[in-house]
């Protein structure tokens, strides 16, 4: 069974995250940050990926901490669920339209974690949500999940379109590349001998 569960606290957060790979997108994401929440839930969704996140934060700061932790201890749980990736399809490559906005996600389950992110949001919040915060969670994502992620805005002149629609291409990558391939049963999608 490829789940995993993954808990973690710090002096600014604790968080719970539970994943299962060969789910049907069924999702309870509870952080207290309302528009995170309603993102996490489009990645499960959209990536078939079973999710559940409980996470306290100091969101009398602000939501940084919490959107940062969830995305490491999601990042943790997906590369737990993983497991040694055998018989993964590895990559995944999407591009989604929402309305005005229109973004394009490659990733590669590789264990070499890179960010490529050109995602410019012509607003700093979409109501109280700090815009730059969905960079900083796909960053804690990718470097603890062992992703290599390129998101590029395509068009766009929403906000909130902009974001969703990046997190439901990076789900539907995400899906393509935690799928088992038929005809690499058994076999590590690499030259290498190892991921």
């Amino acid at each position: 069974m490829r789940q995993a569960s993954v808990t973690r606290t710090t002096a600014e957060t604790s968080v719970e995250v539970a994943v299962n790979l060969d789910g049907t997108g069924r999702y309870d994401c509870q952080t207290g940050v309302g528009f995170f929440d309603h993102m996490l839930d489009q990645l499960a969704r959209h990536s078939l990926i079973d999710l559940t996140v409980r996470a306290k934060g100091d969101t009398h700061i602000d939501d940084h901490h919490t959107v940062e932790d969830v995305g490491i201890t999601l990042g943790q749980a997906l590369a737990k669920a993983l497991g040694d990736k055998k018989g993964i399809r590895r990559y995944g490559a999407f591009r989604l339209a929402m309305d005005d906005a229109q973004v394009a996600c490659a990733l590669d389950l590789s264990a070499r974690p890179y960010l490529v992110w050109n995602l410019p949001f012509p607003t700093a919040k979409i109501g109280s949500f700090d815009t730059e915060l969905v960079r900083e969670f796909f960053q804690a994502l990718a470097t603890h999940g062992g992703i290599t992620c390129h998101v590029d805005l395509i068009h766009g002149l929403n906000s909130h379109h902009i974001a969703e629609a990046a997190f439901k291409a990076v789900a539907r990558s995400l899906r393509e590349a935690v799928e088992p391939d038929p005809r690499m049963a058994g076999v590590l999608p690499s030259t290498k001998g190892a991921l």
